[in-house]
């Protein structure tokens, strides 16, 4: 039995119809393809890990530089580089069994068709029981912005939604102020199972002595600290305004570092909680976030801790 699975069994969960050992999720793009996290930590510390972001076609990437460290968090301008979906499909699906978690395709594009074609490859794929859309990535050059409008979010996952019957779909959505309630609204009602919020946050850092962004591409995506408060009020204001009446479970992301910022995302409404930067440089952060995250589901008298989504008390 892993050091995992005995302590925590009040933390498995089940996202979108799909049995987790536990509620911390990898991101999108901060652990190799697929399984390169494997060696330096136990995947079953996880309970899913997503794929990188996978086209149709393989993608070079932007050009370097491609991260930067920035306060309270990382920048970053990778521009969805990765093997394409045929390859992804000969070379990585086959390693995907044996790792105690369950894995998570991520799938990008810049059409329709290009979401539907993956998507449509992942649901053949018995080992991808859950498909993310990254409808809302900052940094690809070229492409139409699905999360524009409600109109445009609901027609891409509504095309997908024909082309998957088996897997289950999660729509992931970018930091939203006022539009954050309709766009979410509009992913559930053409066919989301669930929801991952949020993606990393447009923004620039600038190298003020030879006045040049420090980041290849120009502008970046945020994450880390520093996005933690904003999604934290995302997941509280959907779960309340849609996702706990339409059953719709939530990924919680953005800046986890410690288990109580894991359980900031529960109370708010999350079922699950996804973890990125942090992996980069503190691989032992989820056994000591699920460590923690078990005390606290005891210490709040509860067995499990599904009891706790959404608990949050606010004022009426």
């Amino acid at each position: 039995m892993s050091a995992m699975a005995e302590p925590h069994s009040s933390l498995s969960t089940t996202l979108a119809g799909v049995h987790l050992t536990g509620p911390l999720v990898s991101a999108a793009g901060t652990g190799g393809t697929a399984t390169e996290l494997a060696d330096v930590l136990d995947l079953a510390d996880f309970g899913a890990v997503t794929t990188k972001s996978i086209t149709p076609e393989p993608r070079a990437g932007n050009p370097a530089m491609r991260v930067a460290d920035v306060p309270a968090g990382m920048l970053n301008a990778v521009g969805l580089m990765n093997m394409g979906v045929d390859s992804f499909l000969s070379g990585t699906v086959p390693s995907l069994e044996g790792h105690g978690t369950t894995f998570i395709g991520s799938v990008a594009g810049h059409s329709i068709e290009d979401y539907v074609r993956v998507a449509a490859a992942f649901d053949a794929v018995e080992s991808l029981p859950l498909i993310e859309l990254n409808l809302s990535c900052p940094n690809s050059s070229t492409g139409r912005r699905f999360t524009d409008g409600p109109d445009e979010l609901a027609e891409v996952v509504g095309e997908v939604r024909k082309a998957v019957v088996r897997s289950r779909i999660l729509v992931k959505l970018p930091l939203l102020f006022e539009t954050a309630v309709p766009m979410a609204a509009a992913a559930i009602e053409a066919g989301a199972d669930g929801l991952t919020m949020i993606n990393t946050v447009p923004a620039l850092s600038i190298d003020v002595e030879d006045r040049t962004s420090r980041l290849g591409f120009g502008h970046g995506g945020l994450s880390g600290p520093a996005v933690h408060l904003p999604a934290l009020s995302m997941v509280q204001r959907v779960y309340a305004g849609v996702a706990r009446d339409a059953g719709v479970p939530i990924v919680g992301l953005g800046g986890v570092r410690r288990w109580e910022q894991a359980a900031a995302f529960v109370l708010a409404g999350a079922t699950a909680i996804g973890i990125g930067t942090t992996l980069y440089h503190d691989h032992r952060a989820p056994r000591r976030i699920n460590r923690g995250l078990a005390r606290w589901v005891r210490a709040q008298g509860c067995s499990r801790l599904d009891e706790l989504v959404g608990q949050v008390r606010l004022p009426s």
